[in-house]
């Protein structure tokens, strides 16, 4: 029997040589998981920035148009199941993807769009372009059918400071009356979470689930583990689990991966404990709040 062409991913990244964030870790899991992926690179760089120094060549929006320009001319756009970005350059780059995924829509009103809005951390602060807030606050987020942002990038985009689980529960409810039907909020740290461990929140319309894990003592903490994350949730929505067990399955995987990680490492193991993705050993229940 002939396989059927199975549906495609686009994911418009940052790519780099050594090391795995943005595509490099986004594309892999998706791979990993069964689907097709078409990377579309928003930057070419030697190595991510954890590193200090690095060398390359970030694109400007014309050229990611025209790669997306030549996958229309293949006919491989309407074919595409889901569309994921993460860290955007500048805002013009952002209005790219969102063209993207309106010319898709029209073809496939089903298509899901992953938008992680990053944006920064807490100790970091706000490492992006000054417009890159509000370009995803505002433009993106309506857009977004899953969004997956951090404690920190969540009270960025909704001006909130949260105070307890339940607060995010009802702040992410009015983040999705602007437009996503899933949000996600990673690394949350409220005060009522125990201080040895770090919630990952999931909230649709149809409840909301919060999976705690140990906190893992990696310093320094591995670059691209919201890039792992992020495929690998949308990989699990797109293979039909539902949220709180695709909300399982990722935090799974990625904290499995962070054990992997060898100390002084700035990299997730991805190719080495490859495992992790298609079936993590330890994993943590999504408890329905």
């Amino acid at each position: 029997m002939p396989h059927s062409h199975p549906p495609y991913v686009l994911s418009i990244q940052s790519h780099v040589a050594l090391g795995h964030v943005g595509n490099d870790a986004a594309v892999f899991p998706l791979q990993r998981l069964g689907f097709e992926v078409l990377p579309v690179h928003t930057v070419q760089f030697s190595n991510h920035t954890g590193y200090g120094q690095f060398r390359g060549q970030v694109f400007d929006a014309e050229h990611i148009r025209e790669v997306l320009a030549g996958l229309r001319d293949r006919g491989v756009l309407s074919r595409v199941s889901a569309v994921l970005s993460g860290y955007l350059g500048d805002a013009g780059i952002g209005a790219v993807i969102l063209e993207a995924v309106d010319e898709i829509r029209r073809d496939n009103p089903a298509v899901r769009y992953l938008c992680d809005p990053v944006m920064g951390d807490v100790g970091r602060g706000v490492f992006v372009n000054p417009a890159i807030p509000d370009f995803l606050r505002n433009l993106a987020i309506p857009h977004a059918t899953i969004v997956t942002p951090n404690q920190f990038e969540f009270e960025l985009l909704t001006g909130s400071r949260l105070v307890s689980v339940e607060d995010a529960v009802r702040t992410a409810r009015q983040l999705r009356g602007r437009g996503p039907d899933v949000v996600v909020i990673t690394s949350l740290a409220t005060p009522d979470i125990p201080a040895d461990q770090l919630g990952t929140l999931a909230v649709n319309g149809e409840g909301a689930w919060l999976v705690n894990t140990p906190r893992l003592a990696l310093h320094p903490l591995p670059n691209g583990m919201g890039d792992v994350f992020s495929a690998t949730l949308l990989a699990r929505l797109l293979r039909g689990e539902p949220l709180p067990r695709a909300l399982e399955l990722a935090t799974a995987t990625l904290f499995g991966l962070v054990k992997a990680t060898a100390e002084g490492s700035r990299d997730l193991p991805l190719v080495v404990a490859q495992e992790q993705i298609v079936a993590p050993l330890e994993a943590y229940p999504a408890v329905a709040l």
